[in-house]
């Protein structure tokens, strides 16, 4: 025990140690988007400390390092939600695939899979992303596992939070009714839901739930959200009504047909995930996908979340997809927030805005960020500087290299 204690003591101090060395960080002169009631700020200065931003706008910026900003935007690092990064290394590689089982049920934990050291990683801060909520897919059930929260960093510990929501997938199928899984899942949680209060009546307390049925329980206690894929405008309805009967918490992804509900999601404060540049009817249950959606749901009250569809070798261009809703209606601000404070409010996170007390998670870009010739100059993450070199930027070096030798020996 006396060992045990020393050990503690010894890894307190250590950590205590890490903290205290870390490096502070004054960025002056800056133009600060801070994603929130601030709105814009000129000539602004961030004061970051382990890790941490611990003022705007301090009397002086003393810190270890001072980056003057010259007037260039300063953003929250950008989050993307509802991809593969780290679980999916080449797609057409079976073997490096681990987002998804075809036995994965509501406990499925692909966080145990994830690889930090994926090259997609340091290809996508090159966007500005600096942390991810990456989910699950496949599977036979309508349950395709948890989404887990994790940072850009590519350290083996920046998982920030494994198993922090639910997914589910509804709509069209090849085979069978639609019907039947979103009947699985009404009666999945009214069958645990009278579960729970007979037990309650029958003051069973100390009856132990097995692991599905403690994610159930907090799903019922609107401890964990539930991201819900569907498109139709009848599911989404009914979707609501799940979240009016169980008192659920939770989000819609995909929604092509959001906009046909938009006032009944804004009425039942349920926020969508959308691909903002969806626009073509790519099946049944999507025609009403249009560029101006965004648009239309923000201004109709909806929280929107704006991710990117396909490969998540391309969530890089998140910006870009931000970029193209505010060419079809949104503010600069509105589409920030869409891939920033929103994200962070939809999911529960601490991160996307630049706020005392957040934390450092930034970048400075060369000029407007929503435009496509502009570069990010400094990425943060946690208050660390990374590099936004990637593979691709390595392999480049190396067969542009001049040298005598075959290419095969040039590195």
């Amino acid at each position: 025990m006396k060992l045990f204690k020393s050990s503690l003591l010894a890894l307190a101090v250590a950590a205590t140690s890490t903290w205290a060395n870390a490096e502070s960080l004054a960025i002056t002169n800056a133009t600060v988007h801070t994603a929130n009631e601030q709105g814009v700020l000129t000539n602004a200065t961030i004061l970051v400390e382990d890790g941490v931003i611990t003022a705007i706008n301090p009397s002086a910026a003393n810190a270890d390092k001072v980056i003057d900003a010259q007037g260039k935007n300063l953003t929250p690092g950008i989050i993307s939600v509802m991809n593969n990064l780290g679980l999916v290394e080449v797609g057409a590689v079976s073997r490096s695939r681990d987002a998804g089982d075809k036995g994965a049920s509501i406990t499925f934990d692909p966080s145990l899979a994830y690889n930090p050291k994926s090259t997609v990683i340091a290809y996508t801060r090159k966007g500005g992303i600096t942390s991810s909520v990456v989910s699950p897919r496949g599977g036979d059930s309508l349950f395709k596992g948890q989404t887990f929260y994790t940072d850009l960093s590519g350290e083996f510990d920046s998982i920030r939070v494994a198993n922090n929501a639910v997914y589910v997938e509804l709509g069209a199928e090849s085979k069978g009714s639609r019907a039947t899984n979103l009947q699985k899942l009404t009666d999945k949680l009214a069958d645990f839901q009278a579960k729970l209060e007979k037990a309650k009546k029958d003051d069973k307390k100390g009856d132990e739930l097995k692991r599905d049925e403690q994610v159930l329980k907090s799903l019922l206690d609107g401890e964990k959200l539930m991201v819900v894929y569907a498109d139709r405008a009848s599911e989404l309805l009914n979707i609501i009504k799940l979240k009016q009967t169980f008192g659920l918490n939770l989000a819609i992804v995909s929604a092509a047909d959001a906009v046909v509900v938009a006032d009944e999601l804004a009425k039942a404060d349920v926020p969508v995930i959308i691909d903002a540049m969806q626009n073509l009817p790519s099946s049944f249950d999507a025609l009403n996908n249009s560029l101006d959606n965004a648009a239309k749901l923000i201004n109709a009250g909806v929280k929107v979340v704006i991710t990117t569809g396909g490969d998540t070798h391309n969530m890089y261009q998140l910006r870009y997809n931000a970029g193209n809703a505010i060419a079809n209606g949104l503010t600069p601000e509105q589409a920030l927030a869409a891939i920033t404070s929103t994200v962070a409010e939809v999911f529960g996170l601490d991160a996307g805005e630049i706020a005392v007390g957040k934390k450092a998670d930034l970048v400075l870009w060369s000029a407007d960020p929503f435009e496509l010739s502009t570069k990010v100059e400094h990425i943060w993450i946690d208050g660390k500087e990374y590099s936004t070199q990637s593979r691709s930027d390595k392999l480049r070096d190396r067969y542009m290299a001049t040298s005598d030798m075959p290419r095969a020996y040039t590195k």
